[in-house]
């Protein structure tokens, strides 16, 4: 009996032997494959002479019956294969084969049962039974041997006999200084062959020391990750904070001399104003214009349009500057306005000499777009009169008095067409859709609201009639010989006006002015459109605010006097 399991002695190996029973390494044995029969490791075999024993689960009684009478003739083939195998496991190189010796078969001599069912049991808890069947295994040497598993490079070394297992103490840790978080040039994880020529894996040492550097690696990353989340969170959270509740950034004083044209678009609010402004350089944050605007009782008030601003200006300033109508860079032609102040006005905005844009008017009026019936009556002051339409125009920086002029025209021949003044001219028995402006230039000269506008274009027509027997179809109205003189004068000596020869004076002339005085807007123009049919006839504003008026002349004679009484108190001081 030696140290490697039955030898070629005669001693059985006796149950009451220390070491019997030690599966480690029987299992050892049995997992190379050293079964002595015929090389087939699911084959058992039973000796004839001895009991079955029930407990064992993997029995094969079918090879009982073939093969009892071989196994004398196989036995010593047996111990030679455990000969080959302890020296295999010892890294030996293999015994040659050797021609087998008969021996006879002693009575009493073999396997007991005890030896028996320790190798049985050996083979049913076989810890590497479930290997992977389909590895790439090395072809064994000798007939009945199964790959030796253990000769892979990363196989666990085998196990040694039970008189030579010795735990070894792990070797101490020791702490080496790291050079670096990060591998250098060329350095991988390879494996260092241990002792006895096979490669001893990832050993610990080697593993931690890997699992250090990783470890820093990661720790590294980390730590950069979790500081650019940090310090980014922070930066957008403190700017968030300082929107939020901070006061907002503002530039102080009335700004450079740098002035920049912003132009606001229809329909913005605060918010959009302020981010334009901060773009164009005006303001330091749109935030401050806004809290700037919200300030001012008149902040939500501002139009839009083009504004002349200077560059770096307190919030408080340019809001300033944007709720004043004069500092806007637009024109705005109010309804009534006459051109004479149209043409001033463009002058003043563009920057043109007086005089300039009349004098254009004059000489390019037949280009600017007026429609054909416009200049239907030679004795028209003013061709471009009642057809610059009244509303806001933007100025550009290309901006010219040509290009107003045309824009003026279009708006005001688009909207005589959309109200239809060519069809309503003959309904209002007027011959042509000129005199329907010109009727509606007086209404908006002398009417305050709506209301009088209708009541106006109800006298005017009344007065037209050819059945006027009261003023003989004279309008009499003031504007008109206000137009003539290019004045806005109440108080004027009424025989003086009465005897002044001019066709635009109606207290001289009958019936209408060749052509309109003012540029009506849109209320004048629909109440011309329809009249009250209240049939009044006269009117007059007693206290300058409100319109009266009445059907017959007596009731226009009382109102009259009351009004020249007040004149009177005014020029007294009462």
């Amino acid at each position: 009996m030696t140290d490697y399991g039955r030898g070629h002695g005669s001693e059985p190996w006796n149950p009451q032997d220390p070491l019997y029973g030690d599966q480690g390494w029987t299992a050892h044995q049995t997992q190379q494959g050293q079964v002595p029969y015929g090389g087939d490791p699911q084959q058992q075999y039973q000796h004839p002479l001895e009991p079955q024993h029930q407990d064992l689960q993997y029995q094969q009684p079918q090879y009982q019956q073939e093969y009892p009478a071989q196994y004398p003739q196989q036995q010593p083939q047996y111990a030679e294969q455990q000969a080959y195998a302890g020296q295999h496991a010892q890294g030996q190189q293999p015994l040659q084969q050797q021609p087998p010796q008969q021996q006879p078969l002693y009575e009493g001599q073999g396997w007991d049962g005890g030896h028996e069912q320790q190798y049985m049991a050996a083979v049913q808890t076989d810890p590497y039974a479930g290997a992977d069947p389909y590895a790439q295994q090395s072809a064994g040497a000798y007939p009945g041997e199964a790959p030796d598993l253990y000769a892979t490079p990363d196989a666990f070394p085998p196990p040694q006999p039970p008189n030579q297992r010795h735990l070894e103490p792990e070797p101490a840790e020791v702490e080496e200084p790291e050079e670096s978080l990060l591998p250098a040039d060329g350095e991988d994880d390879a494996e260092e062959p241990a002792a006895g020529g096979r490669r001893a894996g990832r050993g610990k040492g080697g593993k931690k020391k890997q699992q250090k550097k990783r470890s820093g690696t990661a720790c590294l990353v980390a730590a950069v990750v979790i500081l650019g989340v940090v310090g980014g969170g922070g930066y957008y959270g403190y700017g968030y904070l300082k929107d939020r509740f901070g006061a907002a950034e503002d530039f102080a004083g009335e700004g450079t001399e740098e002035t920049v044209d912003v132009e606001i678009p229809k329909n913005a609010g605060l918010g959009q104003m302020g981010r334009i402004l901060k773009e164009a350089g005006v303001v330091a944050s749109a935030q401050a214009f806004v809290d700037a605007a919200n300030a001012n009782p008149k902040g939500k008030s501002i139009q839009p349009g083009i504004y002349p601003l200077k560059k770096k200006m307190s919030a408080a300033a340019a809001v300033a500057l944007m709720i004043d109508p004069s500092k806007l860079a637009v024109i705005t032609v109010p309804e009534g306005m006459r051109n004479a102040d149209v043409y001033k006005a463009i002058d003043k905005k563009l920057g043109k000499p007086d005089g300039t844009t009349r004098e254009i008017a004059q000489r390019e009026s037949k280009n600017l777009g007026l429609p054909a019936w416009a200049a239907s009556n030679p004795k028209v002051m003013d061709p471009l009169e009642g057809f610059l339409y009244p509303m806001r125009y933007d100025l550009k920086k290309d901006s010219t008095p040509e290009s107003l002029l045309k824009q003026m025209v279009k708006n005001a021949s688009d909207k005589y067409a959309e109200l239809g003044v060519e069809a309503k001219a003959k309904e209002l028995n007027l011959e042509n859709p000129l005199q329907v402006i010109t009727v509606a230039s007086l209404v908006n000269a002398e009417g305050k609201n709506h209301d009088d506008f209708r009541k106006m274009a109800e006298v005017v027509y009344n007065r037209l009639k050819k059945t006027n027997d009261v003023t003989n179809q004279k309008l009499q109205f003031d504007s008109t010989y206000n137009y003539v003189k290019g004045q806005s004068e109440i108080n004027f000596n009424l025989k003086e006006a009465q005897a002044f020869d001019h066709p635009y004076n109606t207290h001289f002339v009958k019936g209408l002015p060749p052509g309109p005085i003012d540029n009506p807007g849109l209320d004048a123009l629909t109440a011309t459109l329809n009249p009250d049919h209240g049939g009044w006839m006269f009117f007059v504003s007693v206290d300058g605010n409100k319109t009266t008026f009445t059907k017959t002349y007596d009731e226009h004679l009382k109102l009259v006097a009351e009004f020249q009484e007040r004149q009177a108190q005014k020029k007294n001081g009462g």
